[in-house]
């Protein structure tokens, strides 16, 4: 390794371009010129102080690559991208898909912020690609029918990212933290999302403790806030009774997948099941009588994960309800339009082989999630006008969940039953869905005005 005492550090290039600054640290090693680009002045200011340390000490720099020795000595520590795929590895075998998924997401986020600027670094687009989908899914990442873009990516990325000890400099640890902010796009990514993500990235560091690649988890002695997360659901989201209808009917109005998906809505609605719930029901979980007032239990869930994160291949993951344990039954009452829907659903289509009511008209076993947003957008562009159709007004079909919650709680069902039925516990219950419906602040202030001794209207 030809190394040289011949180091001369150069003032930082500042470079303004149209839409972003680059920071250049620029110097150079037994005459040999080089320079490292940064984003922000803070990283670059970081690396240029760490070299003028190493310069002054007398310290060696390699010709090849103008690091200190001490540099290369470093670079033998723990790679950030093995610890990465080393802690996606452990979580994999007890985790559901989706949250498979989720960590593959935060890693990739947080790893796109530990990138060195080491020769054939590959073009972003595809380093989204290899990080977001194969390396950190033990599955795919050593398949032998990765594409060869995907094959290099992965490649470059065993030495292209810092080691994890450089985590213990706050400018670094503050732009990994930072970039949890940040969208792929550069927008502001909403604060469940960043919470979610710090959440991942904190128990990595404890990970990272556990095998002694760190002392200490250093992420709470930085002082640095997460966005302020909503606990409740916006009520301009919340659709009343009218309009919830309105749009179930919507649905079905619309070619092929319309009229099978209408029961679907219904149980979102008039039962609050979430949709991964819904997707999961069988006929054998139905207790109906010919009209009137019946019963769902519920005891399964499918949420959508994608095949490239399930054991079983499918788009869909078998589990249990949300925080209940494998087995654990939620009886829930299906009111009288309920009940009328779901004989109507299986009358005119019957059920699958296994019982389930709901499922896709082209491959007859599993409900497209796609088919089902599809569905809804549509339903909403048709019932809404453009004005409307522009609000959150029921923007998914989630918010039909919302909307039967806050109606019971709001036609006076105690909310010990209402938690009960929604699968929630009342704590959690009272924070996020106990929202008011659209109209009920006027009926609100007549009972405060009346309290007041005034006559209403």
């Amino acid at each position: 390794m030809d190394t040289s005492y011949d180091v001369r550090i150069y003032k930082t290039d500042v470079y303004k371009g149209k839409r972003t600054t680059t920071y250049n640290v620029r110097w150079s090693v037994g005459g040999r010129r080089f320079k490292e680009p940064f984003k922000t002045t803070a990283l670059a200011e970081s690396f240029r102080s760490e070299l003028v340390a190493a310069a002054r000490k007398g310290e060696a720099f390699r010709v090849e690559d103008g690091q200190p020795v001490s540099a290369a000595r470093a670079s033998k520590e723990t790679p950030w991208f093995t610890l990465a795929c080393d802690f996606a590895d452990m979580k994999w075998p007890r985790s559901a898909a989706t949250t498979r998924r989720t960590h593959a997401e935060a890693l990739m986020t947080a790893t796109l912020a530990m990138l060195t600027n080491i020769g054939g670094r590959p073009e972003s687009e595809v380093l989204r690609r290899a990080l977001g989908r194969w390396a950190f899914n033990p599955v795919l990442r050593d398949r032998d029918d990765r594409p060869e873009d995907i094959v290099r990516a992965l490649d470059w990325l065993k030495r292209g990212t810092l080691p994890v000890s450089a985590l213990r400099k706050p400018d670094i640890l503050r732009a990994l933290l930072d970039g949890l902010t940040r969208k792929v796009d550069g927008e502001q990514a909403a604060p469940s999302v960043v919470s979610r993500k710090r959440r991942i990235i904190g128990t990595l560091m404890e990970y990272a403790v556990e095998r002694g690649v760190l002392d200490e988890n250093p992420i709470p002695a930085l002082k640095w806030s997460a966005p302020q997360t909503s606990q409740g659901i916006d009520r301009r989201r919340v659709a009343n009774p009218v309009q919830a209808r309105t749009l179930i009917q919507s649905v079905g109005t619309q070619r092929r997948s319309g009229p099978r998906l209408v029961a679907f809505f219904g149980c979102l609605y008039y039962a609050a099941l979430r949709p991964e719930e819904a997707v999961a029901l069988n006929k054998h979980d139905l207790s109906l009588p010919a009209a009137g007032w019946g019963t769902l239990y519920v005891g399964r869930a499918e949420p959508y994960a994608g095949r490239h994160w399930t054991d079983s291949g499918k788009n869909r993951d078998a589990r249990q309800l949300k925080q209940r344990a494998r087995g654990e039954v939620r009886p829930v009452p299906s009111p009288p339009e309920l009940t009328a829907l779901l004989h109507a659903h299986m009358k005119q289509f019957g059920t699958a082989p296994d019982g389930r009511l709901f499922r896709g008209e082209r491959n007859g076993e599993e409900l497209p999630k796609l088919t089902i947003i599809r569905a809804w957008k549509r339903a909403r562009l048709e019932t809404f006008t453009p004005e409307v159709a522009a609000t959150p007004l029921a923007g998914t079909p989630y918010d039909l969940r919302h909307a039967a919650v806050s109606t019971w709680l709001n036609g006076g069902v105690p909310a010990t039953t209402v938690a009960e039925w929604a699968g929630h516990s009342v704590e959690v219950l009272l924070k996020i869905y106990a929202k008011c419906l659209y109209g009920s602040d006027v009926l609100t202030q007549q009972r405060v005005q009346a309290a007041l001794g005034h006559r209403t209207g």
